[in-house]
């Protein structure tokens, strides 16, 4: 049994509500992102315009977020956690609103870039916050209750869209935040506790650093996305940004060691457990994501359900995440990581593979209950990955490896789509593409598994400090 001491085992009800709040606020970007991806027809024709271009109110959103990252990892120390989400929240509300009120399509890309840099301080925040409010010995519960939301987002979201488009305007879509956005304003005022900025005494932005890590990281998303949208991976659209995103990453990477210490340390991957940690969230990212590209339009083409009956065939893939997230991170905390997730990577891997049975004249119960399965082994490796992540990080590493897992997360998901993509383009039918798929989805989490054993053991024989050197950085 574990030797943690009950009023640290404890969910006081402060941090209860603090919980509620960050995740209401950080359920809202991933509604946005996700509402928007329905909405891509109707956008066109409001707004006379092409698919092409209206698609860049998602890719413009997508990379605001990336590039924005880096930035609040220095940030957050800076100006305090409290303080740089009450502004990321106003950002966020600005660019809905404006979102909203749009007059013509360059004022729409240009207010959901604008939603994105609010997001792209929010998302990372989410994970900051509730860390450090946590502190190690329940880092896994508090994880879990934060994977209820990404569970449970991605899904709602297009199911959330699909119902605003079949009643209302789709302005709705986006002006819908406004209020709950200004509720979870007021209650963050309340209820998230004021921490004291470092100010002046906190290491000096490394503009540098920041002009290298977040562009690098964007344009290696925006060819992710435009392999997506051209359907080939030897396009110019594509290996442009490419190439211009890995000389980015390779130049940050390649600096003076004394020079990335004030944004990301990348001494952080000499740690095997926190290398691991982020190595299954990004492949975790890639299979999910991959997954709720391609069941929806499986329910479309081989059954023929319509928009919103396909969003909501897809609920239960975010149920079972949503199921499976809080139980596992609170079991970790005591049990420790690698059974827990070594148990969801297996479920998750044949509840892959029972995708690649499944044909036009498979009753739809059976896919719903797969992707069920799904999210319960997603969940089961996610959560105890993530709370063993914080378990190994100092308090002034927490922003850097939040920072880290994030992006990666974001670019196993842009990986994933993209994949899908290609796989369902070059595949000779609609079922063999639905296939291969899940064949990828498959093979991804058998890395997952792989990597698994390098995750830290026990709670207490995780609670290793990294080097001395390395914890000072901030």
């Amino acid at each position: 049994m574990s030797s943690i001491p009950p009023d640290e085992d404890r969910l006081d009800t402060r941090l209860l509500w603090m919980i509620v709040v960050v995740l209401l606020g950080g359920l809202l970007g991933i509604l946005n992102s996700t509402m928007a991806a329905v909405a891509t027809d109707t956008l066109a024709t409001a707004f006379g315009t092409s698919l092409s271009t209206i698609g860049w109110t998602s890719t413009g959103f997508l990379l605001a977020v990336t590039a924005t990252i880096p930035f609040t990892t220095w940030a957050v120390d800076r100006f305090g956690g409290k303080r740089l989400w009450l502004a990321g929240l106003l950002l966020f509300l600005a660019g809905s609103l404006g979102t909203g009120l749009a007059w013509n399509v360059g004022s729409l890309i240009a207010f959901r870039v604008l939603q994105g840099f609010g997001a792209g301080l929010l998302d990372p925040l989410v994970l900051i916050l509730l860390a450090r409010a946590a502190g190690p010995h329940r880092a896994g519960r508090v994880m879990g209750l934060m994977g209820v939301v990404l569970s449970l987002g991605p899904v709602l979201g297009p199911i959330a869209g699909g119902a605003v488009l079949d009643s209302l305007e789709w302005r709705w879509m986006f002006l819908l935040s406004v209020p709950f956005g200004a509720i979870a304003y007021v209650l963050a005022l309340r209820v998230i506790p004021a921490d004291e900025p470092a100010g002046t005494s906190a290491a000096r932005l490394d503009v540098l650093g920041l002009a290298l890590l977040g562009p690098g990281f964007a344009a290696v998303v925006l060819a992710l996305s435009q392999t997506a949208e051209q359907g080939a991976f030897a396009a110019w659209q594509v290996l442009t940004p490419l190439g211009a995103g890995v000389a980015l990453l390779l130049g940050y990477a390649l600096r003076p060691r004394s020079v990335n210490e004030a944004l990301i340390d990348l001494r952080l991957f000499a740690n095997r457990g926190f290398s691991a940690s982020v190595t299954i969230m990004g492949l975790g990212g890639l299979a999910l994501f991959a997954a709720l590209f391609a069941l929806p339009l499986y329910h479309q083409q081989a059954h023929g359900s319509g928009v919103l009956a396909a969003g909501l065939m897809m609920a239960p893939l975010g149920l079972g995440g949503a199921v499976a997230m809080p139980l596992a991170g609170r079991l970790s905390d005591r049990l420790g990581a690698r059974g827990l997730a070594t148990g969801g990577a297996v479920v998750a891997v044949l509840s892959a593979l029972a995708f690649t049975r499944i044909g036009t004249e498979t009753p739809q119960v059976w896919p719903m209950l797969a992707a069920f399965a799904l999210g319960l082994g997603c969940g089961c490796f996610s959560a105890p990955t993530m709370g063993s992540l914080y378990r190994t990080l100092p308090g002034p590493m927490v922003a850097q490896g939040s920072s880290v897992l994030y992006m990666l997360n974001q670019l196993g998901a842009a990986l994933g789509v993209a994949l899908v993509t290609l796989v369902l383009q070059t595949a000779g039918d609609p079922i063999t593409g639905f296939h291969g798929v899940f064949w990828l989805a498959a093979g991804a989490i058998v890395i997952v598994l792989a990597a698994i054993p390098l995750l830290p053991g026990r709670p207490e024989a995780a609670a290793r400090p990294v080097p001395e050197d390395l914890a000072r950085t901030s």
